[in-house]
């Protein structure tokens, strides 16, 4: 079962950064119900396991890419993210003292905490696409304008796997020029 969620996660997070066309340095936030995943209702039977499957298959690939990992924690921790310190600095986001754990930040961002380099918790960012593994609403850390994306791989495990990416505003109207690469 967790070779075949690390196998799913592994192919989704690879097809979303070429959808997405995700850049080295840029943010992915991931939110995951590993409760979903083994096929329990969300906050109601987490599993490190299953975590650590879905990260064996996501971290790899990300920092092949350059990407960097969000990842959301549950709303014990009112949806604080997990981010490498680099990736704090870069993007001009302040820590907050917190340190997930299974029952408070959920399975998911604690195994992402473990296996960071120099994790910090942060309360908000703007990342650039979103993976939301569980129906965990990720919506409030994407850029305003998010562009669902049809993978795919749909589940990972038990639980509904749903895909974004983000783009600049169109403004202007009809007389507006716009550049292709940003659509």
């Amino acid at each position: 079962m967790f070779d075949e969620i690390r196998t799913q996660a592994q192919a989704a997070v690879t097809e979303l950064l070429a959808e997405a066309k995700l850049q080295a340095g840029e943010l992915l936030v991931i939110g995951c119900s590993s409760s979903e995943i083994v096929g329990e209702r969300i906050g109601r039977g987490s599993s490190l396991e299953a975590a650590q499957a879905v990260c064996d298959g996501i971290i790899p690939v990300l920092r092949a890419h350059g990407v960097f990992l969000a990842a959301q924690c549950c709303e014990h921790l009112n949806r604080a993210l997990i981010i490498e310190r680099a990736a704090a600095e870069k993007y001009g986001y302040e820590p907050v003292n917190v340190r997930p754990w299974a029952h408070a930040g959920g399975s998911f961002a604690t195994t992402v905490w473990e296996q960071m380099e120099s994790p910090v918790a942060v309360e908000h960012i703007r990342a650039a696409a979103g993976m939301d593994i569980g129906d965990t609403l990720i919506g409030m850390h994407l850029k305003e304008v998010a562009v669902p994306l049809r993978l795919s791989v749909k589940r990972i495990g038990r639980a509904n796997l749903v895909c974004a990416r983000t783009r600049p505003k169109f403004i202007g109207g009809e007389r507006a020029q716009y550049v292709d690469a940003l659509k």
